[in-house]
């Protein structure tokens, strides 16, 4: 068969969706200024699907600094990998600023969170060594142990029994192999909302022998007394061997970066491929970075506010009988009872006759039959905007249980 006969005959499970869904439900254009309120399809939209926690993105010291930089330094400086001439004092600046406020003792700068944390999981580990990681790990961390040359085990999510049971095998298997185990899991997991078992994880250390990797790209920013993560808010950050955490939550930019000790980030440094053979990150994102890291240091205000919406927004919906699962950070699931056809009638519905504008999630990330909304709150959300939203719920959710979404077609 012709490589591009293959493509065309099985687009895969999102792109056999492409032709209906393209420009609506897939890769919709949101325009205008980042804001809950943004026009889409040319009506304007209380969206819910941005990834900007803190309300960084427009912050005027932001946009100032962002635009400051780009005017002083250009988009190209530094020229070239940091290993070979791409390094400067802002991006090691940067990186002892997010070690510091981790309580790490170091920090290696990324270009991208999706590639760095395959990177990690590359650079850490051979083909002796096991990786244990949770079964709902993000799509970065399943690819990170798919390039793994070793053996991986999965436990079932948040369960620590399972999870003692794979160290069990990890543990027989090294010690034929003299090979070392990795376990993964994440800080909050991105659509269900609930946290990671961390601190009963670290717990495990005092009977196996293993190191612990933690994706905490929604808890950075959003969780911990200062907003330093899971691993503060759990009351465990020391137990977590390798930190990592991407720019493109609450920092509201792209970047990211890996915190451990000292030598496993030097380790890091000189071995980590997507770095090494990749240009540095731009001089605008870096200076940028640092701006927002030190908003995020000295405006606590900013997490208070977003918690505030959070626990309006979170609080209401389970009091109108919306069921959001185990959630316990900012991201909102809302699990409704339906297949894909009402799914489709129902966001039509939402964004054309009450222009609300969320995430729509279907089989197979989430169970057949299940529909599940996904709501990503902000500190620049208001009150009003909580109050509007969960009213438009209650009247999709009406329709939803008289199958008025499998009858008809929905008209604006």
């Amino acid at each position: 068969m012709d490589l591009f006969e293959k493509l065309l005959t099985n687009r895969g499970p999102l792109g056999s969706h492409s032709h209906y869904a393209h420009g609506y439900f897939t890769f919709p254009k949101l325009e205008g200024e980042i804001a809950p309120r943004m026009k889409f399809r040319g009506k304007e939209v209380l969206t819910w699907s941005l990834n900007n926690y803190l309300g960084l993105a427009n912050h005027p010291e932001v946009r100032k600094a962002d635009a400051d930089a780009a005017a002083e330094w250009g988009m190209a400086y530094p020229m070239g990998a940091r290993i070979m001439s791409g390094n400067s004092n802002m991006h090691e600046k940067l990186e002892a600023d997010l070690a510091d406020f981790v309580k790490k003792p170091d920090a290696l700068l990324l270009n991208f969170g999706y590639q760095g944390v395959v990177s990690i999981i590359d650079a850490l580990v051979d083909r002796h060594d096991v990786i244990v990681y949770d079964a709902e790990s993000h799509a970065c961390i399943i690819d990170g142990v798919r390039l793994h040359q070793g053996k991986r085990f999965v436990y079932a999510h948040n369960d620590m029994a399972s999870l003692e049971k794979q160290l069990e095998r990890a543990t027989r298997w090294t010690d034929n192999t003299g090979g070392a185990i990795l376990v993964i899991t994440e800080g909050v997991f991105g659509m269900s909302g609930n946290l990671g078992k961390l601190k009963e994880v670290v717990d495990l250390k005092e009977k196996f022998q293993f190191r612990l990797l933690v994706d905490d790209a929604h808890g950075f920013g959003t969780m911990g007394a200062t907003g330093a993560g899971t691993g503060e808010h759990l009351e465990c950050q020391d137990g977590i061997d390798v930190y990592f955490s991407t720019f493109a939550k609450s920092m509201a930019s792209i970047g990211a970066f890996v915190a451990a000790d000292e030598q496993v980030v030097e380790y890091l440094r000189y071995n980590m491929r997507s770095q090494i053979f990749a240009k540095s990150l731009p001089m605008p994102l870096t200076v940028g970075a640092i701006k927002r890291l030190e908003l995020l240091r000295t405006n606590p205000e900013l997490k208070d506010k977003l918690w505030e919406v959070v626990n309006a927004l979170q609080t209401g919906l389970r009091e109108k009988g919306f069921n959001i699962g185990t959630t316990e950070s900012p991201v909102t699931p809302v699990f409704l009872n339906g297949q894909i056809p009402d799914a489709t009638q129902l966001t039509l519905d939402l964004r054309e006759n009450y222009n609300i504008f969320c995430s729509i999630v279907v089989y197979p990330v989430v169970p057949k039959d299940v529909i599940m909304l996904r709501l990503i709150p902000t500190a620049v959300h208001s009150l009003d905007d909580v109050k509007e939203t969960i009213e438009a719920f209650e009247k999709i959710a009406q329709k939803l249980d008289k199958g008025l979404y499998s009858k008809s077609t929905v008209s604006a």
